[in-house]
């Protein structure tokens, strides 16, 4: 679910303290992405929402929220507005609650 080498790696590029905020700044930016992109009505607006998330989440290792968001992103550049991004909001609870019982441990 989360490729903790990349996580790790962005620490160790910015530092912890800066790496916290990250964290901070991404689940709150996720979070609006969300709601944006689930009162989404049209194929571009899903596709741009779907982009944001899928780079957002490459940049803290939340390999399968990417993942999924870059399979919608496709169908959605296609046309495709019937998307199950209920699922992206299913997975990235997941990703999230993972990350935050480590997030202790990777800051400490």
């Amino acid at each position: 679910m989360i490729d903790w080498q990349v996580a790790n790696d962005l620490k160790q590029a910015i530092g912890t303290d800066v790496f916290d905020e990250v964290i901070e700044v991404f689940f709150t930016e996720a979070d609006g992405t969300l709601t944006r992109m689930m009162a989404a009505t049209t194929a571009d607006d899903m596709k741009s929402e779907l982009h944001f998330m899928k780079g957002s989440a490459l940049n803290l290792g939340f390999r399968e929220v990417a993942q999924l968001c870059q399979t919608l992103e496709h169908r959605a550049e296609a046309g495709d507005t019937d998307l199950p991004l209920s699922q992206v909001q299913t997975i990235y609870a997941a990703s999230r609650e993972e990350f935050s019982l480590r997030r202790a441990e990777m800051l400490g």
